[in-house]
């Protein structure tokens, strides 16, 4: 797990899907990486908290760490899930897709 500093709104939206990150350490769970976070709510969440994250982190931020993730041989999103996730990224989310970012910044 990367250390992080979540902002209190991020940490906030953890507490109210803890019960997602049930494997995490109780007194860990505020300061899990945002890669986890997204990882967790658009494999498990459901529409009201894939909604909060979008509006947290942003749309573009969201779908910079999902294409990170899915780029690989493997993934950890279902099959369904990152199907549908890449389709609504590639209407909806206004990326630089000839370049990847060095490092993610939410835009909260």
């Amino acid at each position: 797990m990367k250390e992080t500093t979540n902002n209190p709104e991020i940490r906030q939206f953890i507490r109210e899907n803890a019960s997602l990150f049930w494997y995490t350490p109780e007194e860990k769970k505020e300061e899990i990486s945002l890669e986890l976070l997204v990882e967790t709510i658009l494999n498990y969440g459901d529409l009201t908290s894939v909604k909060k994250l979008f509006d947290l982190l942003g749309l573009d931020t969201v779908a910079d760490i999902f294409y990170r993730q899915t780029s690989g041989k493997r993934t950890n999103y279902f099959p369904q899930v990152a199907h549908y996730f890449d389709e609504y990224f590639k209407r909806h989310a206004h990326r630089n897709t000839h370049r990847q970012p060095d490092r993610i910044t939410p835009s909260y």
